[in-house]
């Protein structure tokens, strides 16, 4: 099922949670919709879902328009962070509640509702705990049962509103493989929100990142990471520093500064980089140079904080495990990769650059 999103506007009294929302969806995709607590993602997947109207703009499924549709004839699975599985019911039953709730019209036989619970109580690896209650499971085995009660009813589109932020971290890691598995297994349209950036990386098909009820960027996981669209993306997937510098003749300076790196435009900027993506330089005299305050040992590399410009500015940088820089110590690098953005907080100063992604 493809999904339209329209112009789409929702306020609650006087607050704007969502602003002129716009994305499509592709039949079959997995969307993430990442972005911190209040960026209006879990309200845009509660409007898809029918738990939510617009205050304008249209919620298409396919060619319908279901704006106003009621949740009941969207024929959508939720899964919810914290499960919401019922207590006194069975898993079996838990399984099966969606189709034996359905008007007798539409209801499958029981025997059939019940042959299909075991069906996905196969896909979703727990056979042989059909007659156990949720409270007799684990805080994964939960969720599992979460997500074939949803599939359950065989759904449109099926939605998950951070089925693992209840979870710790191991099982949070082996269920994020075990949803893609289930997922190109079925090939359900599946809209799933996260805060958690390495969730969404490894998880979608494509990611949509949200700030502050707008969409700042939309793209597969290798875009978003390598070719950030805005400052808040820069900044929100994966780890950057940034330094407020200035273009004049298609150099970059930090300060009084050449770096070395080159750009068109002219005026006011910020340099952004990762802290892995730079190269150690040996006296230079057109680099970014500055004093080691911190060091810290992360997994096989060590990150370095650094002092720059008389310590106006502080960013990170990645070197060996044994490199041998230590606190105190002065140091030069010029980054391998990096982006240059307008800087808007120096609007008064006359020329305004172009966004531009460089190489070393």
């Amino acid at each position: 099922m493809e999904l339209r999103i329209r112009n789409v506007t929702k306020a609650f009294d006087t607050t704007a949670a969502l602003k002129d929302v716009s994305l499509d969806i592709r039949s079959g995709e997995l969307i993430a919709l990442l972005g911190p607590s209040g960026s209006g993602k879990t309200t845009l997947l509660r409007l898809i879902a029918g738990l939510e109207t617009p205050t304008s703009g249209q919620v298409l499924f396919g060619d319908e328009d279901a704006s106003r549709q009621p949740v009941q004839k969207r024929q959508v699975g939720f899964v919810f962070q914290h499960y919401a599985l019922f207590k006194h019911m069975t898993v079996l039953d838990n399984i099966g509640f969606g189709l034996s709730v359905r008007p007798r019209g539409s209801r499958p036989p029981k025997r059939e509702i019940e042959r299909r619970a075991k069906e996905l109580l196969d896909l979703v690896q727990l056979s042989g705990l059909e007659k156990r209650y949720p409270a007799q499971l684990s805080g994964g085995q939960r969720q599992r049962v979460a997500l074939a009660r949803a599939m359950a009813i065989e759904p449109k589109v099926l939605l998950l509103d951070e089925p693992f932020g209840a979870l710790d971290a191991q099982v949070r890691k082996d269920l994020r493989r075990w949803l893609r598995q289930i997922h190109e297994r079925t090939g359900y349209t599946t809209v799933f929100v996260t805060h958690d950036q390495e969730e969404a990386l490894e998880l979608a098909d494509r990611v949509v990142v949200m700030s502050q009820g707008a969409i700042e960027q939309v793209g597969t996981p290798d875009e978003i990471y390598d070719h950030p669209a805005a400052p808040f993306v820069h900044t929100f997937i994966g780890e950057s520093s940034d330094l407020p510098v200035r273009i004049e003749n298609g150099e970059i300076w930090l300060d009084d500064r050449a770096t070395g790196l080159t750009t068109e435009g002219a005026g006011p900027a910020r340099l952004f980089f990762r802290p892995h993506q730079v190269e150690i330089i040996e006296g230079c005299g057109r680099c970014l140079a500055g004093t080691v305050v911190a060091s810290r040992r992360v997994a096989g590399t060590r990150r370095l904080e650094l002092e720059l410009g008389g310590a106006q500015h502080r960013v990170e940088i990645e070197v060996p495990i044994d490199h041998p820089a230590a606190r105190r110590t002065a140091i030069s690098f010029r980054p391998t990769r990096w982006k240059i953005f307008p800087d808007a907080r120096r609007q008064n100063e006359p020329q305004t650059p172009k966004v531009v992604a460089g190489h070393g």
